[in-house]
C-alpha cells in the first residue's frame, strides 16, 4: 500500500470522528473537494476516520491500495453486519463485536436465497457477503413481493431506486457504528455522521452530528427532516462533509470551506 495513503496514528486525545458512507458520499463531490477533504485528514492526528459502508471488505481494500484516499482506522462494512479494524491494508473484522451479528443471522442465508429467487427483475448482487445478502431490481420488481420473506428475523432496506439490503433484524449502519464508538470509548458528540442514502438513515437515526450531503436521496431527506442535527448540506459528496465539519463546529482547523 502506498504510505501517501496512510494517516497519522490517533492518540489518545481524538477531538472529531468522520464516520461515513463511501458512494456519493466519502466519493462523491468535485475532485477539488475531495482532494482537500482527503489531504485534511492524512495531516489531522486528532480526527479518527470509519468507513461506514455497504461495500464489502475486499473492495474496500483495493481502493486504499489504490491510494487516492486516506486509509481508515476502523471499517463498518457491509451495511453495518461487519464491524472491523483497517490495518495492514485489510479489513480485520472484531469477533467480540460481530458475534451477536454472526449468531442473528445463523441460519437465514440459505433460506433467504430461497424465498428471493423467483422475485421477477430481482437478482443477487456479485460480491461476498457477510452476515447479509444485497440484490438489485429493475423496473419489473415490486416491493410487495418482498412479503415472502415475513416470518423471518430480517430487516429490509430498499434504497437508491436500485438496491434491496436483507439484514438480520436490528443490525444495519447506526447501530453496528454505536457499538464500536462505545468499544472504543470515544465521545459521541465529537462524531459526524455523514451519507446520502436509505441504507444512511440508522446513522443519523442514532442522534448524532449528521451531514445528508448535497444530492441526497429525496427518501432520506423526508425520513431526516425532524432531525435537528441531520445538516442538510448544499454541496455534493466531500464538499458536503467539509459543510458539514463547519456547520456542527467540530474542528477548531477545519478543512477550507468550499465555495
Amino acid at each position: 500500500m502506498d504510505i501517501a495513503t496512510q494517516r497519522p496514528h490517533a492518540g489518545q486525545s481524538t477531538r472529531m470522528v468522520l464516520a461515513t458512507d463511501l458512494d456519493g458520499t466519502f466519493l462523491g463531490g468535485s475532485a477539488a473537494h475531495r482532494a482537500t477533504l482527503y489531504t485534511w485528514l492524512r495531516a489531522q492526528p486528532d480526527v479518527r476516520l470509519v468507513f461506514v459502508t455497504g461495500r464489502d471488505p475486499a473492495f474496500i481494500g483495493r481502493l486504499v491500495e489504490e491510494g487516492d484516499v486516506p486509509a481508515p482506522e476502523f471499517v463498518v462494512g457491509d451495511v453495518g453486519t461487519t464491524i472491523a479494524r483497517f490495518d495492514a491494508g485489510r479489513v480485520q473484522p472484531l469477533p467480540d463485536l460481530e458475534a451477536p451479528i454472526a449468531e442473528a443471522w445463523r441460519g437465514l442465508d440459505g433460506e433467504i436465497r430461497a424465498r428471493l429467487a423467483d422475485v421477477p427483475g430481482l437478482w443477487l448482487q456479485e460480491a461476498e457477503f457477510r452476515h447479509r445478502l444485497s440484490y438489485e431490481y429493475d423496473d419489473r420488481f415490486d416491493r410487495a413481493a418482498l412479503s415472502v420473506l415475513d416470518g423471518l428475523a430480517v430487516d429490509l432496506i430498499v434504497s437508491h431506486g436500485c438496491f434491496v439490503d436483507v439484514l438480520p433484524k436490528g443490525v444495519s449502519k447506526g447501530p453496528s457504528l454505536l457499538r464500536l464508538i462505545d468499544h472504543l470509548g470515544l465521545d459521541a458528540e465529537r462524531v459526524l455522521v455523514a451519507g446520502d442514502t436509505l441504507n444512511d438513515l440508522s446513522m443519523f437515526e442514532t442522534g448524532l452530528h449528521g451531514a445528508l450531503v448535497g444530492g441526497s436521496e429525496a427518501e432520506l431527506l423526508d425520513a431526516t427532516a425532524h432531525l435537528p442535527r441531520a445538516h442538510r448540506c448544499r454541496h455534493i459528496g466531500a464538499g458536503g462533509i467539509i459543510e458539514a465539519i463547519h456547520a456542527h463546529a467540530l474542528h477548531p482547523t477545519p478543512p477550507e470551506m468550499p465555495l
